[in-house]
């Protein structure tokens, strides 16, 4: 099937707009991820990097808090605990601008195809903040470990996520340590697997994979080592690291224990065949369709194992394929989609998300998220959200959805289209005859954009 600005637009990005064109072609949407990401400069996410030194303070700061309580020390518990308050309120506006500008670049990027990839590999490398301190850390790991490497290769892609500190914190892969290692010796700290079946199971194979437990204790004996230094950086630890050759999916890894090491073992496992299947198959599933066409698959996985896992290479087979043209929309959008596309097609100006106040903030964006079911940086478990129309066509969470489209697009954006433009907006020449009637018999605009926002025609991509 040909190439259609709508469906790529729908299908690949986030939904059409009145003030942004839809993809020209599919070349011109590979050549957007070669060139410079503008939506990045226009609306920056501070990186991980940048953000941890204020963290650690606030870690510093509140065992200060403790000592000073436990002194019984009420004027310097006082000031310390205006101190800690401070940074505290200034982690909670980092999460809400980070949550702005990623749905602003959604909104508004005209490389949308950019923003999708960053969210489809951020799910599938699902970090959750493993404590407090963290939990305005989610998008700035995205930032500086997946947005960077969307067209390199996977091997580099993996490598960059699985050394970083948000995912060794969040995997307990920080407290893990080589049952003989010299850290051991004392016998208080133990090995810890969850990476390792996570990164086989999740990341690369796929849990229907040839493996097995021994795989698994191998390559957690492999990857000790890895962990987080006292500023809350990355660091290779030797003492923690498991001593001896490891033996992992019929090869083995020299007895030194490096970073190198672990580098050669996961090049090997990013590059496999089943790895190939499994990445190939998560696309189409997450781009296409919740049973994806085989020959779709079987282009994607040989492009994979052809290239050695060149991202690049790999999207323009899942561009190029007529399976992916197919005219059906047969995903439903996620809550966080449904809402980025909705402000797209309204064409929300970023300051009237950057200019909500805390409590609208919370009662427009995160809590009905809540309510549909998509939690900001919530996920419930590793294997991140669920693709399945199923998970998200609930009671509940259409409720949610019906909720937000009567309210929220007022709040946003009070000069409400017409809703007989609207129905073109935001569906182009996908849209159904019942909706259009819908919209140009609504007795108001909020009423008109409600019904275009919550058809099934929009729910999909």
């Amino acid at each position: 099937m040909p190439f259609d600005p709508t469906l790529a637009a729908i299908r690949f990005g986030y939904g059409l707009s009145p003030g942004v064109a839809p993809p020209a072609s599919s070349a011109s949407m590979l050549e957007a991820l070669l060139g410079p990401d503008s939506a990045a400069a226009d609306w920056p996410i501070p990186t991980y990097s940048t953000l941890i030194p204020a963290t650690r303070n606030l870690r510093s700061l509140t065992r200060e808090r403790t000592r000073a309580r436990n002194a019984d020390n009420p004027t310097q518990l006082a000031e310390l605990a205006s101190k800690v308050s401070a940074l505290q309120d200034a982690n909670r506006a980092i999460k809400v601008s980070t949550f702005a500008h990623t749905l602003i670049r959604g909104s508004w990027s005209a490389d949308a195809f950019r923003e999708r990839l960053t969210a489809f590999w951020a799910d599938h490398f699902t970090v959750r903040a493993a404590q407090g301190m963290l939990q305005h850390l989610v998008t700035p790991f995205v930032e500086e470990a997946i947005r960077p490497n969307l067209a390199e290769t996977f091997p580099q892609m993996l490598r960059a996520v699985v050394t970083h500190p948000m995912m060794l914190s969040y995997l307990n892969q920080n407290t893990s340590v080589g049952p003989t290692s010299r850290a051991a010796r004392g016998g208080r700290r133990g090995l810890n697997e969850n990476l390792a079946r996570e990164l086989l199971e999740l990341h690369t194979l796929g849990v229907t994979a040839d493996y097995g437990q021994d795989d698994v204790r191998e390559l957690a004996e492999l990857l000790t080592g890895l962990s987080i230094d006292e500023n809350g950086d990355f660091e290779f630890d030797a003492r923690i690291a498991e001593p001896g050759a490891e033996t992992l999916l019929g090869t083995t890894y020299a007895a030194a224990d490096s970073l190198d090491n672990i580098h050669a073992a996961l090049d090997n496992i990013a590059t496999m065949p089943a790895t190939a299947r499994h990445i190939a198959t998560k696309l189409a599933v997450h781009f296409v369709a919740d049973t994806p066409d085989s020959g779709l698959v079987d282009a994607i996985a040989a492009t994979f194992d052809a290239t050695g896992g060149d991202l690049m290479a790999v999207y323009g087979t899942l561009l190029a394929h007529p399976a992916a043209w197919q005219p059906t929309l047969a995903k439903v959008k996620p809550p966080v989609a449904f809402i980025t596309s909705a402000l797209r097609a309204l064409a929300v100006g970023p300051d009237a998300l950057t200019g909500l106040a805390n409590g609208e903030w919370r009662k427009t964006m995160e809590r009905p998220l809540r309510v549909m079911g998509q939690d900001w940086e919530k996920p419930l478990g590793p294997d991140g959200w669920p693709e399945d129309a199923a998970a998200w066509i609930t009671p509940q969470g259409m409720a949610g959805r019906i909720d937000w489209a009567m309210s929220a697009p007022e709040v946003l954006r009070p000069d409400l289209p017409d809703p007989r433009q609207f129905v073109r907006d935001a569906l182009g020449n996908l849209a159904p005859d019942a909706v259009i009637f819908a919209s140009q018999a609504a007795e108001t605009r909020a009423e008109g954009i409600a019904l275009v926002l919550t058809s099934p025609a929009f729910q999909r991509r």
